[in-house]
């Protein structure tokens, strides 16, 4: 009876045998988009390529690989050649690539690269614009999907790093046509509730997957923010506008969790050696004091303070004695000139120095009367004068001028004729 029943290895090596053996699967010319791009290490390529509908597993060998000009990446549209076939422990069939051709870039890797370009010359991804992030968040905000990977990989590592800080998840579609609307509001919903640090971001996928994090909407957001933001999108290879508009990008979302908070034991470490610095600080500052201290006792004149007065006696008994003397010999002076002056000849005979300087005063005002102008104008003389210049000569005068003639009792004006 359970002889009519087979295995599903047998079943899918049957179906395997079927396909490899279909002249048609043999050399296949298939054209697409590939996307979730992986490059293995060892060379080989893995990836998907799809249409609008459908979509199938592809592998390239490192020794194809070789063969192409380009590297493959995600949104690409190419022509590849290859051999259907089924993988036994999956049970899925997948096409083995052995040549490739580039077929025009993808629509999205256009939209991606024109938005890119654009934003790029407005300035927005400028280092100017780069918000530090804080070292020691209290309150950090997370947009990001409620379920999934990545919000708890956030949280798992927030609590392990820093279990201080406080994580507030607004949540939102990641995903999809509604998601670049969700994103844009839930950004701003949390730019609003005073967080110091933001994380916006989801896990991997294909670029279909991360679209949302590629929309103007959500840039725009994102640089609008006045809280600093750290964008977490996909994995590392994944670049997003999102991640060239945020202040700082991590290549994944438990990155971004550790970017956004210390590490307590590093805390503990810096706190534990400040402590021992101010303790430094504090001894060296005492045992300062502590000398500076001694030093001042140990002062001789603390020690015999009756030495100030001493000192300062004597300076005042100096200064008094000089002060005497200086006196003394001041008013020894004032007194021989007061002497002299009393006894002058001036103030014991003034009236007969007075005669004196009468005798000389009067034969020099006769001298200045005889050559006084007044009186030869007395004599009969005139002074003439032209615009108030005395004139001496008629040579200075010409016929119709204008004079002055000045006789003894006035003045006259005439003309020359």
């Amino acid at each position: 009876m359970n002889d009519k029943y087979i295995s599903v290895t047998q079943l899918t090596r049957y179906i395997k045998y079927k396909i490899d053996n279909d002249v048609h699967l043999n050399e296949v010319f298939l054209k697409g988009e590939i996307s979730n791009f992986k490059a293995h290490s060892r060379g080989h390529y893995y990836f998907t390529i799809k249409d609008e509908n459908s979509r199938i597993n592809a592998i390239m060998f490192a020794s194809s690989t070789k063969k192409i000009t380009f590297m493959p990446q995600d949104g690409m549209k190419v022509l590849v050649t290859g051999k259907i076939s089924v993988f036994e422990s999956t049970g899925a069939y997948q096409i083995y690539v052995n040549d490739m051709l580039e077929d025009g870039v993808g629509n999205l890797y256009i939209a991606y690269e024109q938005l890119k370009k654009k934003l790029e010359e407005e300035g927005l991804f400028q280092e100017k614009w780069k918000k530090p992030i804080p070292k020691i968040p209290k309150k950090v905000g997370v947009v990001t999907a409620a379920t999934g990977a990545a919000i708890k990989d956030i949280l798992t590592t927030i609590e392990r790093r820093w279990p201080l800080a406080e994580v507030y998840l607004f949540p939102s579609l990641v995903q999809g046509m509604e998601a670049k609307e969700d994103l844009k509001n839930q950004i701003e919903r949390a730019d609003a509730f005073g967080c110091d640090t933001l994380i916006v971001g989801r896990g991997g996928g294909s670029i279909e997957d991360l679209w949302a994090f590629n929309e103007e909407m959500v840039a725009r957001a994102i640089f609008a923010c006045q809280t600093p933001v750290i964008s977490a999108v996909g994995h590392e290879v994944d670049f997003t506008i999102a991640d060239f508009v945020a202040d700082l990008r991590a290549p994944t979302p438990t990155a971004a969790a550790e970017i956004s908070v210390p590490k307590k034991e590093e805390i503990q470490t810096l706190l534990k050696q400040l402590n021992i610095r101010s303790q430094k600080v504090i001894t060296n500052q005492l045992n300062q004091r502590k000398e500076k201290l001694q030093g001042i006792l140990n002062r001789n004149i603390l020690k015999n303070p009756i030495v100030i007065y001493q000192t300062k006696e004597m300076i005042f008994s100096n200064l008094l004695d000089r002060f005497k003397k200086n006196t003394s010999t001041y008013l020894h002076q004032k007194e021989k000139m007061l002497l002299n002056i009393t006894s002058s000849y001036v103030l014991k005979s003034p009236y007969k120095i007075l005669d004196q300087k009468q005798n000389r005063f009067l034969p020099i005002l006769s001298k200045l009367e005889a050559l006084s102008p007044l009186n030869t104008i007395q004599r009969g003389y005139a002074v003439i004068r032209k615009d108030d210049k005395v004139i001496t000569s008629i040579k200075e005068m010409k016929k119709k001028d204008k004079i002055e003639m000045e006789l003894k009792d006035g003045k006259i004006n005439v003309e020359v004729l």
